[in-house]
């Protein structure tokens, strides 16, 4: 289409500008990469304390999946029709308007700048147990994390794109790894048991909270949208990128915590911080948990690769819309938007340094549901609005798996006011502030 050829006709291998040599490969790394960290970690406990039954715990696991894969299913549709690098920004500027767009870019900034700094501290704290002599200095250590991606970045799309390739397989290889060995090294199994537990009376209540925590954990898969004029083929790449990633990340989680009820009781994994790390030792004794703490490291590095890449992009987009100083809008011979990377480390590495960023997570958090919705919304505003507009990829269902998405977030997000009012409050205040620093910023952008 007309519109799609001067969007992105000024991408093309040079100084100055992105790199359109990113293919499915990429798309899926990149999903399963950002999608898949810390939160596999903690959130099984959390949700068996909230549904100690077997089949409620895995069936929450398959409903936050299938709205995952709904939401997919819109987004994708969003992704090519703008195949513009910058996430669900792009959609939100286009579509609504530059303030809009700015609510949308900056939060996703913050909390994807927030996201690496977060992550690299897990890791240090991860890596203090294997190796003591790290353990003084975990602020060092996820400082040293964050600056090497930066480095290798640095370099081009092409360095960044091959680690976040290695760093993602590595990890759903080890991932699968540790699945196997549960159910080939496990003793009796408790699968039966766990199924057998009486749910809750009230299940309401306790099913908003464990879709809640769930939902989270499959926070990440639009990924592949950060990226999508260095795509080779976005009609056809960002689909099955989105689609696949999406499938790909369902399977792992399934298989996951499948195998921790086939390993341990309910009782056990309930209010569990490690609860994959209880299954490694009741698997290995006193080395399943320096196995778990290596497993969960490299799978880790892959989500500090994938949120330093996809931060660097939001800038860069809103820098090039004049949203932010036009030298955010630069990138290098290799297509790595070189300014824009090195404010979103600077950001990411003060987080760490301040150790701010559990408060920053907390009350930017508020606005990834909103994002999702806004961009759910822009796909019916546009079906009515720019009807004839061509859409190489349709959403499948429309509009009833959009409308499925809409009102699902919607409701996760009036969830989320009501279990964390105060954290509310805070993002209703940055909302409110956020007027008059868009206002300051655009005049900066402009100059």
């Amino acid at each position: 289409m007309q519109a799609s050829a001067d969007i992105t006709a000024p991408v093309a291998s040079g100084r100055g500008r992105l790199l359109r040599i990113l293919g499915v490969g990429f798309g899926l790394a990149v999903i399963i990469g950002n999608t898949i960290g810390a939160g596999i970690v903690s959130t099984p406990g959390s949700i068996a304390q909230h549904l100690p039954n077997g089949g409620l715990f895995i069936g929450v696991w398959i409903v936050g999946g299938l709205y995952a894969l709904l939401g997919a299913v819109s987004i994708a549709e969003l992704g090519t029709m703008f195949p513009r690098s910058g996430g669900q920004y792009v959609f939100a500027h286009d579509a609504l308007g530059a303030y809009a767009g700015f609510i949308v870019g900056w939060s996703d900034w913050i909390s994807t700048c927030g996201s690496s700094a977060f992550i690299s501290l897990v890791i240090a704290q991860y890596a203090g147990v294997l190796f003591p002599q790290v353990a003084q200095h975990p602020v060092a250590l996820a400082l040293a994390i964050v600056l090497m991606f930066a480095v290798i970045q640095w370099r081009g799309i092409r360095w960044g794109s091959g680690v976040q390739n290695t760093t993602s397989l590595l990890k759903t290889l080890a991932l699968v790894a540790l699945v196997i060995a549960c159910f080939a090294f496990a003793g009796k199994s408790s699968i039966s048991s766990n199924i057998a537990l009486q749910p809750p009376r009230n299940l309401l209540v306790p099913m908003i909270l464990a879709l809640q925590g769930v939902i989270y954990t499959y926070d990440g898969w639009t990924g592949v949208i950060y990226f999508s004029e260095e795509v080779r083929n976005p009609d056809r790449d960002i689909p099955r990128s989105m689609l696949g990633g999406v499938l790909s990340v369902i399977a792992i989680y399934l298989l996951v915590n499948v195998a921790l009820i086939y390993v341990l009781p309910m009782s056990e994994i309930a209010g569990s911080d490690l609860a994959l790390g209880k299954a490694a030792q009741s698997l290995f004794g006193v080395m399943g948990d320096r196995i778990f703490r290596a497993v969960m490291i490299l799978s880790m590095l892959s989500a500090v690769n994938a949120c330093q890449l996809m931060a660097s992009r939001v800038l860069f987009a809103m820098s090039r819309d004049g949203l932010f100083s036009a030298r955010g809008a630069r990138a290098n011979r290799g297509g790595t938007p070189s300014v824009a990377l090195f404010l979103s480390t600077l950001v990411a590495a003060l987080f760490i340094l301040t150790g701010t960023v559990d408060q920053v997570l907390a009350v930017v958090a508020f606005f990834f549901v909103v994002n999702y919705s806004i961009s759910f919304f822009v796909v019916f505003l546009l079906r009515k609005r720019e009807p004839d507009r061509e859409r190489p990829y349709k959403a499948f269902g429309f509009p009833w798996t959009t409308g499925i998405s809409f009102i699902g977030s919607l409701a996760f997000l009036a969830g989320a006011v009501a279990s964390d009012t105060r954290n509310s409050i805070y993002a209703a205040l940055l909302l409110a502030a956020s007027y008059p620093t868009f206002l300051v910023l655009r005049r900066l952008g402009r100059r």
